[in-house]
């Protein structure tokens, strides 16, 4: 006879419960887009479930969170949460129970965001039948003519160089995400019981 491993029930309905949440976080935020004031909080219902519990409630918690989406959204919506959203929630779970600084922490999840950028591209464009990276980087071509034209100049911007830019752009913004989810976790998560790591001192003084 094989046993089942033993679950809380309290495990199984918080579990139930963050990923109902983030899915309406996620279906808000698809009908009234209100910046990064929603999309910050994507990861942190799936981080939660591994901070209050272990892995697996935070792997359920992100598939339950996907079967939701697919339902509700359809499968497209559903595996753009999980790449990079619910994937970066787990890792974040992972490191913050271990005490990860900012630094590592950050890091990872500015990698796994700028991967999952990528993802979006070519998925975006298998769906669309069109490179949507080419797309992005005639509006990128565009936006540096402007503004080497606004210093003065009438160069034109090589292509090395507006791929360069563009990346930089992708890791950037991912890094500037990952701050401030980093940030709102620091504040609402430590009034919730499951605080993580300070952030360095120089970000406590900016805050406190």
């Amino acid at each position: 006879m094989i046993k089942l491993p033993h679950t809380d029930p309290r495990e199984m309905v918080e579990t139930a419960f963050l990923a109902s949440t983030t899915a309406m976080l996620f279906l808000i935020n698809f009908y009234f887009p209100l910046g990064p004031l929603l999309r910050m909080l994507f990861p942190l219902p799936t981080a939660l479930a591994y901070l209050r519990w272990n892995s697996r409630a935070a792997w359920m918690s992100m598939v339950v969170t996907a079967l939701l989406l697919a339902i509700l959204m359809g499968p497209t919506r559903s595996i753009q949460y999980i790449v990079p959203h619910g994937l970066v929630g787990v890792t974040l779970g992972y490191l913050w129970k271990r005490d990860f600084p900012w630094s590592g922490s950050l890091s990872i999840a500015t990698m796994i965001g700028s991967v999952g950028t990528a993802f979006q591209f070519a998925f975006l464009s298998v769906l669309m039948g069109e490179n949507v990276w080419n797309y992005s980087i005639a509006q990128i071509t565009g936006l540096l003519n402007w503004v080497m034209q606004l210093f003065g100049s009438l160069e034109q911007p090589d292509f090395a160089t507006i791929q360069i830019f563009a990346i930089a752009a992708i890791i950037f913004s991912n890094f500037a995400y990952q701050l401030l989810v980093h940030l709102v976790a620091w504040i609402v998560l430590d009034r919730l019981g499951n605080p993580i790591p300070s952030p360095p001192k120089w970000i406590e003084s900016l805050l406190v």
